[in-house]
């Protein structure tokens, strides 16, 4: 039950299902397991609880399914609607296996907005579950209503009191996030600190689940599920550090100096010589210096790059005989970025269109060539990359 900033919308992970209210509805391939397990577990539940033959409880479990979407739906409806409420586009909310995402366009602009949106999540699901928990004492015991009732309180009621916790990716270590942000005027630190937080959540998830298997709480059957919630929690956590730190290397992106200088050479020179002429007019002494062969037409227009994989993989041998088009792409094919792109802007065009290289351009000249390795050693300097 969480929001997110994800530009990649070509990439998701989901198939429409329509819109409501406005927002595009998408689910999981992952959620058709939910369905299944809740309504032959559920459904047997009920079905010897309210004495119903087989198909009546597993009528029962499908309707309990249908009800646990539509409040996990109107739990991300409260996060969309706010953000949308406040001017930030919402790109889609997604249901899957362990609840449900809310897409944006763009961040939270200030520590109040980022508060209110984390918080109008579990706020609806507070309200559902309060309503069922009042539907349940109306209702006669040991009927069908009554049994769902109950279990939507239940279930949205753990939902609220989970989803505030305070630690990212839930809703309430956003919420923490925007107290922090508040208070140090630093949305990376902030981010940082819910973070980290949420790892602390992910192991004393971890450790409560194995608690309470080993005094027989949890059933063997719930355990992988728990357990699942927990590595959830904490690849979450690490994902929000490690954007945040991220994010915070943006401003270091300067297209003009990082991108590799190009050397134009004719259509059908052979490929060792358009090595030696670029290595000749542009030498270096670092592998990310290495200039990029940019291939011209016979009127000298740039119609294509060389891609430097494809000509690695090609035997010395061959290069004197092999023209630099076989191993080259048009660049109608490439994504370009003008030279004078902000960092935040260079990195949701990476995010859109993943590749290896992106060629920079002022106007309508080529000037140079981004080499996505080079990109990422520049905003994760401690990792180890592949040049």
């Amino acid at each position: 039950m969480e929001q997110r900033r994800r530009p990649r919308a070509s990439q998701r992970p989901g198939m429409r299902v329509g819109r409501i209210l406005g927002v595009p509805l998408y689910l999981n391939a992952s959620i058709l397991l939910l369905a299944l397990l809740i309504t032959v577990l559920y459904g047997e539940l009920a079905g010897q609880r309210l004495q119903l033959s087989p198909l009546g409880g597993y009528l029962v479990g499908a309707g309990f399914v249908l009800a646990l979407l539509g409040s996990v739906l109107a739990h991300e409806l409260g996060h969309a609607l706010t953000a949308r409420r406040f001017g930030i586009g919402v790109r889609g909310i997604t249901l899957e296996l362990l609840g449900g995402y809310t897409e944006m366009d763009r961040d939270a602009p200030s520590p109040r907005v980022d508060l209110l949106v984390s918080l109008a999540g579990p706020a609806v699901s507070a309200v559902l579950g309060a309503a069922a928990v009042a539907a349940t004492l109306a209702l006669p015991d040991r009927t069908v209503a009554d049994q769902l009732a109950f279990q939507l309180a239940a279930s949205n009621v753990i939902v609220a009191v989970f989803n505030i916790l305070p630690g990212l990716p839930l809703d309430g270590g956003r919420a923490l996030r925007a107290v922090v942000w508040a208070l140090t005027r630093d949305r990376h630190r902030a981010t940082e600190v819910a973070g980290w937080a949420g790892r602390v959540l992910a192991v004393g998830t971890a450790l409560l689940v194995a608690a309470l298997y080993a005094i027989d709480v949890l059933s063997l059957l719930a355990l992988p599920l728990t357990a699942l919630v927990a590595l959830t929690l904490w690849h979450g956590a690490g994902q929000s550090i490690r954007m945040s730190r991220i994010s915070r290397r943006l401003p270091l992106i300067d297209l003009a100096s990082l991108a590799r200088p190009v050397h134009q050479v004719p259509t059908g020179t052979p490929l060792a010589e358009a090595q030696r002429r670029a290595e000749q007019a542009h030498p270096v002494t670092e592998p990310h210096q290495v200039a990029a062969l940019l291939v011209t037409d016979t009127a000298g227009r740039p119609v294509a790059l060389v891609d430097p994989a494809a000509a690695a993989a090609v035997p010395e041998a061959r290069r004197p005989w092999l023209a630099v088009d076989a191993v080259a792409r048009t660049l109608a094919d490439l994504p370009a970025i003008p030279v004078t792109t902000d960092g935040e802007q260079v990195l949701e065009t990476v995010q859109a269109h993943p590749g290896a290289q992106y060629v920079v351009t002022a106007g309508e000249d080529v000037v140079g060539v981004l080499h996505i390795a080079d990109l990422a050693q520049l905003l994760e300097p401690h990792r180890k990359m592949n040049t």
